[in-house]
C-alpha cells in the first residue's frame, strides 16, 4: 500500500465527519416530518425519502469538495473519478429499525484507494456521537481516543450478527452455528455499522455476516482497524463473510467458518 499524507487524511477525516453528522440530523429530521416508506428487495429491505436526501446532501458537498474522487452509494450514486480513491455511502444504516422508530441507525461513509480502505466515519443521531478512524488513522469518538479492544474470553464474548431466515436451515446456516460456537452470546439489532460502533467502544466483541456490501462494511471496518482490531472477509460456504473485531475473536470465527 502507498504511503498515506498524514495532513491529507486528516482534512478528509474532518470532511467525513461533517458530512455524516449533517446528513444525519437531516435524517432524524425528515424522520420527525413523516415517512414515505419504499419495498427494494423484501419487506425488511426498504428505503425512504431520508435516505435519499441524505445521500444527495452528501454526494452534492463531494463533488464540490473532491471533485476528481469517484463515488458510490447505496442509493443509487455511481460517480466515476480519476484520483483513484473512492467515497462509500451509507446515508441511513438500519433503515428497517430507523422507519419503525428505533435509535439504532446511523450514517456512514468510508474512503478508499485501489489498495485498501484509508478511513470511516460514522454519525449516531440519537446519542450525536461521531466516530472516526481508519488503518494509518487511530480512531476516536467525539475527538476521544477509543481504549484498546478487550481480549474477552470465548464464553463471555457477545457477537453481534444477523442471518435472513431463509438460510437457517442451509450450509450457510451450518457455518453460521459454528461460529456461533465462539461466542458466549449474540445480538441481532439490525445495523451493522452501528454493531461494529458498539464492538469499537469496547461493548461487544465481534460481528460476523455474510454478504455485506461495501457501504455497509468499510465505514466500520476502517474504524475498527483504526481501533487495533481487524476485520476481514472469508469465503466460506459458498458465501462471503464479513468479520470485524478483537483480533482473538475475529481469528476464532474465521476458523470455525472456515471449518468443514
Amino acid at each position: 500500500m502507498a504511503a498515506v499524507d498524514d495532513s491529507h487524511l486528516a482534512r478528509d477525516a474532518a470532511l467525513a465527519a461533517d458530512l455524516v453528522r449533517e446528513a444525519a440530523l437531516l435524517a432524524a429530521r425528515i424522520r420527525q416530518e413523516g415517512l414515505d416508506v419504499e419495498r427494494k428487495t423484501s419487506g425488511s429491505d426498504i428505503v425512504t425519502q431520508a435516505d435519499t436526501a441524505a445521500e444527495r446532501l452528501i454526494v452534492q458537498q463531494l463533488a464540490a469538495e473532491r471533485p476528481d474522487d469517484a463515488i458510490v452509494g447505496e442509493e443509487g450514486t455511481s460517480r466515476p473519478g480519476t484520483s483513484g480513491r473512492t467515497w462509500v455511502i451509507d446515508p441511513v444504516d438500519g433503515t428497517f429499525n430507523f422507519s419503525r422508530g428505533s435509535d439504532w441507525w446511523c450514517t456512514a461513509i468510508a474512503l478508499h484507494d485501489e489498495d485498501d480502505v484509508l478511513l470511516g466515519a460514522v454519525h449516531h443521531a440519537a446519542s450525536l456521537r461521531t466516530w472516526v478512524g481508519g488503518p494509518d488513522l487511530p480512531s476516536t469518538c467525539d475527538g476521544e481516543p477509543l481504549a484498546p479492544l478487550p481480549d474477552t474470553p470465548r464464553e463471555a464474548r457477545c457477537a453481534a450478527t444477523y442471518l435472513h431466515p431463509p438460510f437457517f436451515g442451509s450450509e450457510v446456516g451450518e457455518a453460521f452455528a459454528r461460529a456461533l460456537g465462539q461466542v458466549g452470546t449474540l445480538r441481532m439489532l439490525g445495523s451493522g455499522t452501528m454493531d461494529t460502533m458498539a464492538i469499537a467502544s469496547g461493548q461487544w466483541d465481534v460481528l460476523f455476516q455474510h454478504s455485506v456490501a461495501d457501504w455497509d462494511r468499510l465505514p466500520g471496518a476502517a474504524i475498527i482497524r483504526g481501533a487495533g482490531g481487524e476485520s476481514v472477509v472469508v469465503a466460506a460456504s459458498g458465501v462471503e463473510w464479513t468479520v470485524s473485531g478483537a483480533p482473538a475473536a475475529v481469528a476464532d470465527v474465521r476458523a470455525a467458518l472456515l471449518d468443514r
